[in-house]
């Protein structure tokens, strides 16, 4: 019945001439949606953060996520998503067996979001959600971290987890690689696309780096 309703007013839409009142109407309620999306769902994160380490939400897809969690297959242990919006990764994370399993989101509409999807998927107890800036956060309880932010942000966000995180961890970043580190393991194609990396390798790729810098200056 409710098909057959959308159908009715579709076909009723088409058939009714829009004067330049109404067009005037339709773009107006459209752009008073968006604002109120913003306003009400996506600003109150942004306040708190910096301009240039501002990412816009845009939750991951099935496939990203699947990505990510392949390329976690047979790891163990404490899971992080920064940035981890409506906490779809998180929730994947903790019914793959991470534990404990963590997203760390600023925006608190999302971090409701998050736990009202937790909660309906019967992992409330099973997973947290906090609101605490990533850049205050001690990653090295983490042995595998998620992050899906935007170039500006990985390029800073290297040097910390080069600091904090074990040798034997594991960074899966989606929709864009790490600018300055090689890959130890790629999963998808086009925006599904995770890039994997093992920070001992990294590690050991910028030794490498630096002893050859030592080497041409000297």
């Amino acid at each position: 019945m409710e098909d057959d309703a959308q159908d009715e007013m579709l076909v009723q839409f088409k058939e009714k001439r829009l004067g330049g009142w109404g067009i005037l109407q339709l773009t107006a309620g459209t752009g008073l949606a968006v604002y109120a999306m913003w306003a009400g769902v996506l600003m109150p994160g942004f306040r708190r953060v910096p301009l240039k380490l501002q990412v816009p939400y845009m939750p991951a897809s099935k496939k990203q996520v699947g990505n990510v969690m392949s390329l976690l297959k047979g790891r163990s242990g404490g899971f992080a998503d920064l940035g981890s919006g409506d906490g779809r990764i998180v929730l994947e994370a903790s019914r793959q067996g991470f534990s404990p399993a963590v997203g760390y989101e600023l925006n608190p509409w999302l971090l409701r979001l998050s736990r009202f999807y937790a909660w309906k998927a019967g992992y409330y107890g099973s997973v947290s959600y906090r609101r605490e800036d990533l850049w205050k956060v001690d990653l090295s309880g983490y042995r595998n971290i998620s992050v899906f932010l935007a170039p500006s942000v990985l390029t800073l966000l290297q040097e910390k987890l080069l600091v904090e995180l074990p040798e034997d961890a594991l960074i899966i970043t989606g929709r864009f690689p790490f600018p300055d580190w090689k890959p130890c393991r790629i999963e998808g194609q086009g925006v599904d696309r995770a890039w994997a990396y093992s920070i001992e390798a990294v590690r050991k790729q910028n030794q490498s780096k630096d002893i050859k810098s030592t080497e041409q200056s000297s």
